[in-house]
């Protein structure tokens, strides 16, 4: 049987690396900061916060909030439980809005469940039978109170008549915990002390209304283009984790005449139809941000294109152990890396370009190191490594 070849449209536009870059930086909110009262959408726009570090967290929406509250994530995560910390893409730490988990739950529904795969159970010493057991323990175990990670090993290994899942839940850095997080089961409480906290969304959050899985993994498809677009069917899938490029092509094809095909600098990208006229009158502002590690950005940057980081330069910023720099961005371009020290009252930041930048992108990144600095609530004391 001969397989049928799909064909991608033609694409409808022609564009260019400056153009493209424009159009992402106004919506990822990085042309112009959004007012404090946006703090929520601008979350949502960018599809969650990248929290494996929590300060770098914060340090995102600030590169994008106009007069962002020190204090802003910690409230809106802890007291006001309008942002959720949880596994997501990638089965990397996000907050995401809290009223939208339901969403990022059901579109992971889309891939095949880890925990049946045969080489996730072997590494983690199971049986398909006792990773089912634990998975179904979890949310029995949280159905009152948030558990510590010692609580949680063992009401889990009780409930499920497995001994040897305490241990193995108390060690290593959540990858048992994460199945039960992509199905909605579980979900990060505030920590008590030093330790570490789980609850379950469905008791934590003001609301849980489910979503269906196909609408689910095509909204999220949709805000990915929104945001990351032009982009090719790979980096959606890369980005999403798990998912194939067929699957991804899928759902870009699922949306029907909400998206196009474009080329870009000679590169065939999917975006959102609706956008392509912006993107084609999308012009460079000099716009110049100190973004922190682990920015959206640049996690979501083709990191193949020399337009967005020269290949010299890119293991100074994608570094080992999934590590990812703070960058200078001029324009939607990485032109250097950065980074900030508090000692009592003084904030050092130090930038590293990897060229001579002209004066006018010295200016802008010095204004941008004085912000920060205000935003930390320190006095800047500020080097330049060049």
């Amino acid at each position: 049987m001969t397989r049928r070849r799909t064909v991608s449209p033609a694409p409808v536009a022609s564009l260019d690396g400056d153009q493209v870059l424009a159009w992402r930086l106004r919506r990822q909110h990085l042309e112009c900061r959004a007012p404090e009262a946006r703090t929520l959408g601008v979350v949502a726009d960018i599809a969650g916060l990248h929290a494996q570090v929590m300060s770098s967290a914060e340090l995102t929406l600030w590169a994008r909030v106009e007069g962002l509250a020190p204090s802003a994530v910690a409230r809106d995560l802890w007291e006001d439980r309008r942002l959720v910390k949880t596994w997501a893409m990638r089965g990397t730490l996000h907050l995401l809005p809290a009223a939208e988990l339901p969403l990022w739950c059901a579109a992971q529904g889309i891939l095949k469940p880890r925990h049946h795969a045969p080489s996730w159970l072997r590494f983690h010493g199971l049986t398909r039978p006792e990773a089912d057991a634990m998975l179904a323990a979890i949310p029995v175990a949280l159905d009152g109170h948030p558990l510590t990670r010692e609580e949680l090993a063992a009401a889990v290994a009780r409930l499920a008549g497995v001994d040897h899942l305490a241990e193995k839940l108390r060690g290593g850095f959540g990858d048992l915990l994460k199945p039960a997080a992509f199905r909605g089961d579980l979900c990060f409480a505030p920590s008590l002390g030093q330790q570490v906290r789980f609850t379950r969304p469905d008791r934590w959050l003001p609301a849980w209304e489910p979503v269906d899985t196909e609408r689910a993994a095509q909204e999220v498809a949709r805000r990915y283009l929104a945001a990351y677009g032009p982009a090719t069917r790979d980096a959606f899938a890369r980005w999403f984790g798990g998912a194939s490029p067929a699957q991804a092509e899928r759902l870009f094809r699922s949306l029907g005449d909400a998206v196009a095909t474009v080329d870009v600098a000679g590169e065939p990208a999917w975006m959102l139809a609706a956008d392509v006229a912006d993107v084609a009158a999308a012009r460079p502002r000099g716009v110049v941000r100190l973004l922190p590690a682990f920015d959206q950005y640049v996690v979501t940057a083709p990191r193949a294109h020399d337009a967005v980081l020269p290949a010299a330069y890119r293991e100074r910023v994608y570094r080992p152990q999934g590590w990812l720099s703070p960058v200078l961005l001029v324009d939607g371009r990485i032109e250097g890396t950065w980074r900030h020290e508090r000692k009592g009252d003084r904030v050092t930041v130090e930038i590293a370009p990897f060229g001579d930048p002209p004066a006018a992108t010295r200016r802008a990144a010095e204004e941008e190191a004085a912000r920060l600095a205000a935003f930390l609530v320190g006095n800047l004391d500020l080097r330049w490594d060049t």
